[in-house]
């Protein structure tokens, strides 16, 4: 019993002494460190909100178990060196992870000493993008790093229509880093960085050299100026570019997040506000929530009202919380902090530098997992990381400067980019990245106007628009030169001008001829010209083809062209049956059988009622023959009684004028008309003959020939000239020629021995060319098309283009009459002959049983065939209508009753049997 307790004791013992050696193995203190220049904007606000965090984290006690956050700040006083030592000063005294640095450059240096020492470096304020490279595995940004707010200006700069823009910016790492990425960002939407413009450091940048590069930004084309640099720079550029002129009407400004910053933070004055009005800047979007309701309430009193708070104060609060959570994790995991010596350090501890005293954080991995697998909710929303190690879900504000504030104009997501919905209400949407569902609210400008700035101009320095011409020695209504005034005109360049004094702004330019004048210049080759920087445009019958599309930009194109064949035309031989080829075989064979079924109709109608169709069977045959075909001619000498008769005959009369018109017409025009060769149907017939095709000098028709349809080029003829076309055609050394519409309805306005053959077999037109992505591409574009809406253009085409050209029917089958040009009326005749047919018939029907009633009859009479009574209908229906009426009257007066002779006087004294019939012999009811 006793070796019972004994063992109960020491058990208890052990454990005891087991509990208080864990209690005891959390750290007294977690060491943290923070290197900004507390002097700054960020640095102090950054400070407070440090501070409070840290407050609110040992608040309660049991969070870190025991253990107890301090935080160490250090000033690098705007200098690099010292905020360098200040991180090693960090790795000497057991620091668990730093806060900083404040920028890029030397967060570059200090990631190398975190990645040796395993200290995690969280920063919120040097974001550039590369610094989230692999490179840099113990450097983590906790706000969203430069890559994501270059994304939000390059659409800023997309969804406005800008092309070209001009940085500014300060000549360090940082910035250097974020300009590589606006430019990345910018060429992805087809935009660029036309110029930059580079101030020195924050320490050394003077006024002088400021107003030298805004300057010369003023003499650039571009008016979409990004300014990106530290709060003191910044505001020196917009007080000096306002003071130069720079901030008034068709300039674009926009600031990165540095401005914003100044504006939440410190009071403007109202200098610095007529500097920046009109300004277009971005600040990270933080959701509104409980929480920082609660912490913007405290503010004033954390800050004891020296400046205001921003979002990176928010984020600084959440930096310190997203370090005390993941010590918590990683002492509840049971991870010791501690740190060992490096050896790759040993024997550098020598002189001045020890630098042996720094040591290896042993579980710096583990808490940068801990840090990076972060899942909370702070100030600034869901804090958590991606695989890349940014945070989740970036956003911004965009915000447009009017007066000593400020007004928000929308938001930008990763997710569906520019939007005036905020992006919380986006993520429960599916993504949306659509040109149409990016929107801003209205913007107000530099220069207090509400109209979208152009965002270019032409450069102040005296040079005019080089403009390419071709120099044309055909078709010189085109483009060509007055050989007395030296003077450049024509159909294309009258277009320009006219759309050129269509545009707001004036456009200096001048003509500058391309070729020797003795053939008509390489077309691709001119305008290859624009890419080496000879011409800046290119103005005259440039066909906008594919080639030409990947090197420079047309405008919206100002005529329509095509490919065309162009074949010789020639009188078709003589034929006795020409007489036959204005209808089809098949049309003939209908108009025929109508003929036949009207001469049919009419004598069914006419038959009983009419003299002249009746006779002997052989007459009235003849008489159908007769009277069907000699409507054609409208020679009939039979005259029609009946009513239904008289219809029909009408309407016939009516086709038979139609049919013989176009018949005339048709037949005319084939006997006086000249005809295509029947061997040149179109572009498919030249690919299967081996007949030579001409082409003009100098058109992209050779090209298109050999390459698009691979016709061998010993087939093809160069031609200079509309004369070298006609004469080659006319001598035959070629079958056809290949060339645009516009020259070929030139060509055919006078010389009219040919022709176009089949259909245009490609679409495209001539516009102006200019650079890729040139703004006044889309300019002139929309001058074109105000020419067109106007009818200035067509004017212009009267007045250069208006000669006619030759039209010529071809010989082919499809010119004959065909029955679908007809068969309406072939219609309209065959239902007017059915349904006056169903009108006879039952009439005959009606007299029939009227004049042939059934009586009741002996039983033997009743089973008589029925035969016999259809036999009596047709015999009556040949019958004349005089000999069926007498043969009436006198079976009625046979078959009447002698019991029944008495009659009766009517009362106008006309006598009357009962039976009906008055004593002439007369029914009372015969008559239709």
């Amino acid at each position: 019993m006793n070796l019972v307790l004994w063992v109960v004791v020491v058990l208890l013992s052990l454990l005891s002494i087991g509990g208080f050696s864990k209690e005891h193995s959390r750290p007294a203190v977690v060491n943290i460190g923070a290197a900004f220049t507390f002097d700054t904007i960020n640095g102090r606000v950054a400070r407070i909100a440090m501070d409070a965090a840290v407050e609110d984290v040992n608040s309660d006690a049991s969070f870190l178990g025991g253990s107890k956050l301090v935080l160490s700040t250090h000033d690098s006083n705007y200098s690099g060196f010292l905020g360098i030592i200040g991180g090693l000063q960090y790795m000497e005294t057991d620091t668990v992870a730093i806060i900083g640095p404040q920028v890029s450059g030397m967060a570059h240096i200090l990631s190398h000493l975190a990645n040796e020492l395993h200290v995690p470096m969280l920063s919120f304020t040097a974001l550039d993008p590369s610094l989230s490279s692999l490179q840099y595995p113990y450097f983590v940004q906790t706000a969203p790093n430069d890559l994501f707010q270059m994304t939000a200006i390059a659409d800023m700069i997309s969804y406005f229509g800008y092309r070209e823009v001009i940085a500014i910016y300060t000549d360090d790492e940082q910035s250097r880093g974020t300009m590589t990425a606006l430019g990345n960002k910018l060429a992805e939407r087809r935009c660029k960085i036309s110029y930059k413009a580079v101030l020195s450091p924050e320490a050394f940048a003077t006024n002088s050299e400021i107003s030298n590069e805004l300057v010369k930004v003023s003499q650039m084309e571009s008016r979409v100026i990004i300014v990106h640099s530290y709060a003191v720079i910044g505001l020196k550029v917009f007080d000096l570019a306002h003071k130069l002129r720079m901030m008034g009407k068709g300039y674009v400004w926009i600031a990165t997040a540095w401005l914003s910053t100044v504006l939440d933070s410190t009071p403007v004055s109202g200098e610095v506000a007529k500097s920046i009005r009109g300004v277009l800047t971005v600040r990270p979007h933080i959701p509104d929530s409980k929480r920082k309701k609660a912490f913007v309430s405290r503010w004033n009193k954390l800050s004891n009202g020296s400046i205001g708070l921003n979002p990176y104060g928010l984020y600084a609060y959440d930096t310190v919380w997203i370090i005390a959570n993941a010590v918590k994790v990683f002492l509840d995991q049971g991870g010791t902090i501690s740190f060992s010596n490096d050896s790759n350090l040993n024997g550098a501890g020598g002189g001045t530098l020890n630098l042996g005293a720094l040591s290896i954080f042993d579980g710096g991995s583990q808490l940068l997992r801990n840090i990076l697998q972060t899942n909370m909710t702070g100030l600034t929303g869901r804090i958590a990381f991606d695989s890349d190690k940014s945070v989740i879900r970036p956003a911004f504000d965009i915000l447009n400067v009017v007066g000593k504030r400020y007004k928000q104009i929308g938001y930008w997501c990763n997710y569906s980019g520019l939007s005036v919905v905020p992006p919380e209400i986006l993520y429960t949407k599916s993504p949306n990245r659509s040109s149409s569902n990016q929107k801003l609210d209205r913007v107000v400008w530099p220069g207090q106007t509400t109209v979208k700035p152009r965002g270019w101009v032409f450069p102040h320095n005296g040079r005019k628009l080089r403009i390419g011409v071709p120099h044309r020695v055909s078709y010189k209504d085109f483009v060509s030169r007055n050989e007395t005034t030296n003077e450049i005109h024509g159909y294309c360049t009258d277009v320009f001008v006219a759309a050129v004094n269509l545009l707001s702004y004036a456009v200096p330019y001048e003509f500058i001829l391309y070729g020797d004048g003795r053939k008509n210049p390489s077309y691709t080759e001119l305008v290859r010209m624009i890419t080496t920087n000879v011409f800046d445009a290119v103005v005259g019958d440039v066909a906008i083809v594919t080639n030409r599309t990947k090197i420079v930009d047309f405008t919206q194109p100002y005529i329509e062209s095509g490919l065309v064949v162009v074949a010789p035309v020639r009188k078709l031989n003589s034929s006795p049956w020409a007489f036959l080829r204005p209808f089809t075989p098949l049309m003939w064979a209908i108009t025929a059988a109508f003929f036949l079924i009207i001469g049919v109709v009419i004598w069914i109608l006419e038959h009983r009622i009419n003299d002249e169709f009746r006779g002997p069977p052989k007459q009235q045959f003849v008489t159908i023959l007769w009277f069907g075909f000699s409507t054609m001619f409208f020679a009939h000498r039979e005259n029609t009684v009946s009513t239904l008769g008289r219809i029909v005959l009408i309407l016939w009369l009516f086709v038979v004028l139609i049919i013989t018109s176009s018949y005339t017409a048709s037949l005319t025009s084939i006997l006086t008309v000249q005809q295509l060769a029947p061997s040149i149907r179109g572009i498919d017939s030249l690919i299967t003959s081996n007949d030579r095709i001409g082409f003009q000098v100098g058109s992209f028709a050779e090209n298109y020939l050999t390459d698009e349809l691979n016709i061998a080029k010993s087939r093809l003829v160069p031609l200079g000239s509309p004369e070298e076309y006609a004469d080659a055609l006319r001598r035959g050394r070629v079958a056809a020629v290949v060339d645009e519409r516009p020259y070929v309805d030139v060509f055919l306005s006078k010389y009219c021995m040919s022709q176009v053959v089949g259909q245009e077999f490609t679409k495209s037109g001539w516009g102006f060319a200019f650079p890729r992505d040139s703004p006044l591409a889309m300019d002139m574009s929309t001058a074109i098309l105000t020419l067109s809406e106007n009818g200035e253009l067509q004017k212009i085409h009267k007045k250069w283009l208006n000669a006619r050209a030759c039209h010529r029917p071809s010989s082919d089958d499809s010119d004959q009459l065909q029955l679908k040009s007809f068969w309406g009326l072939f219609l309209m005749c065959g239902i007017a002959c059915f349904l006056a047919l169903i009108i006879y018939f039952c009439l005959m029907v009606r007299k029939f049983k009227r004049y042939f009633p059934e009586q009741s009859e002996p039983s033997a009479v009743q089973r008589s065939s029925r035969s016999v009574r259809i036999q009596r209908f047709l015999s009556f229906v040949d019958e004349k209508d005089e000999v069926s009426k007498d043969k009436l009257k006198r079976k009625r007066a046979e078959t009447l009753p002698r019991d029944e002779g008495e009659y009766h006087r009517s009362p106008t004294g006309v006598q009357r049997t009962e039976s009906g019939t008055y004593r002439d012999g007369h029914y009372g009811n015969s008559y239709f």
